[in-house]
């Protein structure tokens, strides 16, 4: 984003701009308030306003050069005056030291209040999204947060310097151009005013063309970006690949690249346009300037200084004039990043911190654990996904769940590691309701392996220490091969030093699945919520984890939702869930006897999938 008035002039690409329809919708959808904006520069009012002033000073010095021109040329040159030559001379040279080093300590001061204003907006909103619920994330592109997160926080530092501080500038030197242009001559400064004008018009309309162009283009770039991380990011090659879909791929890649042919060449044409007409505006006002001091009705005795220093003075009026009739376009691209920024910040927390947390010490927890009436609701689901369940289990049991997928099983684990609240009932640890303790309490008491195990891009040691910082080297390996994957981290080039590689691709499935349940016992939660845990193992690694998992879970309370029947059949407890309730309940044998559904389960054999069917 280019700031109001941007001083780099009509060249830059921002002149003549409509405001984005894109702009105004999202600040009809999400309103910010002028005061909220300020109240983001409140701690840095000081360099603010001494930049401000900077700004000011260093306009009204330069506004001096035109003046001392006119001395040179009218006084000291005929008069051969040598002594008001040199002052004259110093002084151009003094002007222009002046503003250079006004400019140097303006943009320091402007630079660094921008970056520490983006740094507390960055912490607070990467903070704030740290605190919603999965929900949000699961309604949200990923590429949105983050463009929010870097794209737009980094464009709102355009507020402070280029918006506000071009503002100023603009500003000023417009006034204070135009009273100096009276000064010279009042008759050519009424030229001036009558030339501007469609001048002023002819480049914005050209600048609209170019616009129109322009943003086609960066359309038809970013379907290009979109194609290259599609086809050629990891996963994109090996769907291509599997797929046979490369060719297909290459054709389209090939067709918006021609595309971008055509529109880069219009792009440049309205760009040479653009230029063309600046240099007939820039050309052409002089001109009607030197005609209009020659001529004897309008020239009302003007001497050549006087002549010169107007004309300089003119040609200097243009730019920051162009800039000031930006403004509301400018304006309203500003107060949209902010929009955008704010409608994060404004979210609300789903899932969040109690106001006075029950104080919990996670080594004295039994593991007991109790869902009391529980029901769960998506925000945009037209049924409950749990529906009055009821469910104990004693610290150290082990409960499977087991249901056709929807039938509400993640959901129950979800609500147990608390990542969703419950609609309506509760759910207790040793008698404390998950929302009366604090998330941090929470996170060591529960602990989660999911069927999707997500790794860091960084070394296999980091990754298992991300569950705990302080974890030695010695805790580290004995979590690894209490998951069974010692041995496999050991055999690899670097060992435990070995860099996983972009989400894990460096490990099989099984692998990466042994990884994320050593990163939980790491943690050595009371409580683990183990969410199709083995899915990715085959038979013989699946009974190793198993094994292990076991050891692990002795004096712990385990819940877990597995698909074969090695995993389900000794367990303390097993619930059969079916549309968000639970139909059936009891030990393996009890439930087999008893004829059901889970008996239906067993008896269909080998065909152990039907259980996450």
């Amino acid at each position: 984003m280019v700031g109001i008035g941007d001083t780099r002039g009509p060249g830059s690409g921002r002149s003549g701009q409509r405001a984005d329809p894109a702009d105004r919708a999202q600040l009809e959808r999400h309103p910010v308030a002028l005061r909220r904006v300020t109240a983001l520069f409140g701690p840095f009012r000081r360099q603010v306003a001494v930049v401000v002033a900077l700004i000011v000073v260093s306009s009204v010095v330069a506004l001096a050069t035109p003046f001392l021109v006119r001395l040179v040329i009218d006084e000291a040159l005929p008069r051969q005056d040598v002594r008001l030559l040199v002052w004259a001379v110093l002084g151009m040279l003094a002007v222009t030291a002046t503003t250079a080093v006004l400019g140097v300590v303006q943009t320091w001061l402007s630079t660094t209040v921008g970056q520490r204003v983006m740094h507390g907006l960055r912490t607070s909103v990467f903070g704030h999204l740290q605190r919603q619920s999965l929900g949000f994330f699961t309604r949200t592109r990923g590429g949105e947060v983050q463009s929010r997160l870097t794209h737009d926080i980094s464009g709102m530092q355009s507020v402070v310097t280029s918006t506000a501080t071009s503002l100023a500038s603009n500003a000023t030197t417009v006034v204070g151009t135009i009273a100096a242009m009276v000064a010279l001559s009042w008759r050519l400064s009424l030229l001036s005013l009558v030339v501007l004008p469609p001048a002023v018009l002819l480049t914005r309309r050209v600048a609209r063309m170019r616009r129109a162009v322009t943003a086609q283009r960066q359309r038809h770039l970013a379907d290009l970006h979109a194609q290259v991380e599609e086809g050629l990011s990891v996963s994109g090659v090996l769907l291509g690949k599997t797929l046979g879909a490369g060719p297909a791929q290459s054709r389209r890649f090939a067709d918006t690249s021609q595309d971008l042919v055509g529109l880069e060449v219009r792009a440049q044409l309205a760009g040479r346009w653009r230029m063309a007409t600046m240099s007939i505006v820039f050309a052409g006002i002089p001109a009607l300037i030197y005609l209009a001091a020659g001529l004897p009705a309008t020239s009302g005795g003007m001497t050549i200084g006087t002549l010169v220093a107007f004309t300089a003075l003119q040609g200097t009026l243009f730019r920051p004039l162009m800039g000031l009739l930006d403004v509301g376009v400018q304006v309203t691209a500003s107060m949209a990043l902010f929009s955008r920024v704010f409608e994060y910040l404004d979210l609300p927390v789903e899932v969040d911190d109690p106001a006075d947390p029950v104080p919990l010490d996670p080594a004295g927890v039994r593991g007991d654990v109790l869902l009391e009436g529980v029901s769960f609701t998506y925000p945009d689901g037209h049924r409950p996904a749990l529906d009055g369940v009821d469910l104990a289990v004693p610290a150290g049991a082990t409960l499977a769940l087991v249901g056709r997928t929807g039938s509400g099983k993640s959901t129950l684990a979800s609500l147990v590691a608390r990542l969703a609240d419950p609609t309506a009932g509760r759910v207790t640890v040793d008698g404390v309701d998950l929302r009366d303790l604090s998330l941090d309490t929470l996170s060591r008491v529960v602990g989660v392996v999911s069927q999707e195990t997500y790794l860091l891009h960084t070394t296999v040691r980091e990754n298992l220490r991300h569950a705990r910082p302080g974890a030695t080297d010695a805790e580290i390996e004995d979590a690894a091969r209490r998951a069974q994957v010692h041995d496999v981290v050991a055999a690899l080039p670097d060992g435990y030093d070995t860099v996983v590689g972009a989400r894990g691709h460096r490990f099989s499935g099984g692998e990466k699945q042994r990884l994320a349940i050593a990163r939980t016992l790491l943690r050595d939660p009371r409580v683990l919520v183990l969410d199709e845990a083995t899915s990715a193992l085959d038979t013989g690694t699946e009974r190793a984890v198993q094994a292990a998992l076991d050891e692990a879970a002795r004096g712990r309370t385990t819940i877990t939702i597995a698909h074969r029947l090695s995993t389900v059949r000794h367990a303390d407890r097993i619930a059969v869930l079916d549309a968000g309730r639970v139909v059936e309940s009891g030990t393996h044998a009890e439930l087999v006897a008893r004829g059901g559904r889970y008996a239906a389960l067993v008896a269909a054999g080998d065909r152990e999938p039907a259980l996450a069917a």
